[in-house]
């Protein structure tokens, strides 16, 4: 079962976001009977974030025409009540529900780094005022706005896979990875990482809709 089950730990600070795909892989083979329903499953201890990243890789999927079960819907967090998860009970929750594959996401690594920025200078000679004419008027006056000094910031970085795998045989059929930088909140790390993971499987062709590739519908 450990194709299926996935931790995710969301860790979240104040700045700006920004998730990229570092890496993707695609199997040759794929359902023989195509995928229609798909299985989003984001497990974590953390139930909020859990149901988060699940409604929005659902939503997301939905929008382009698959059937989709959030696996908080049919494997709840008591479902286990603290033990090992039995393999055969939550295959069969998967057959009882007709899912193609399972879409599962992972949080494979985390980094804080120390990045340093360095001061910004200024250059005005123009003489247009009357300070610019004495050297301490013209000293006292630009100084402050002429130099700011450098610092260190530290950024934290998640390093995610996201899989994609055939419900029945239980075989990987695609594989991504992805860094997410600073993530702002859950929610918007959320939206931004399924719009991004849509998009990777939209172009590498591993989910169809009625022959084609899935086109991605920007929110």
């Amino acid at each position: 079962m450990k194709h299926i089950v996935y931790i995710l730990l969301l860790v979240l600070c104040g700045c700006s976001s920004s998730t990229e795909i570092t890496g993707s892989w695609r199997s040759n083979n794929t359902p023989k009977e195509g995928i229609d329903n798909i299985l989003v499953t984001a497990l974590s201890s953390k139930t909020a974030a859990r149901q988060t990243v699940e409604n929005d890789l659902a939503n997301i999927l939905q929008k382009n025409g698959f059937k989709t079960v959030k696996s908080i819907d049919i494997l709840p967090p008591s479902f286990t009540d603290g033990k090992e998860p039995d393999k055969e009970v939550i295959l069969d929750k998967i057959k009882g529900n007709d899912i193609d594959a399972i879409l599962t996401v992972a949080l494979i690594d985390k980094e804080t780094e120390n990045r340093y920025v360095p001061g910004s200078t200024g250059y005005a000679p123009v003489p247009r005022f009357d300070y610019y004419g004495r050297f301490w008027g013209y000293y006292s006056t630009w100084y402050p706005t002429l130099h700011s000094p450098g610092y260190y910031t530290e950024d934290k970085v998640y390093f995610i896979e996201t899989n994609l795998y055939d419900a029945d045989t239980e075989e990987l059929l695609w594989s991504a990875q992805s860094e997410t930088y600073n993530p702002a909140s859950l929610e918007s790390f959320s939206k931004e990482f399924a719009s991004v993971m849509a998009e990777q499987m939209a172009a590498d062709g591993v989910l169809r809709m009625n022959g084609n590739p899935v086109t991605v519908k920007k929110e």
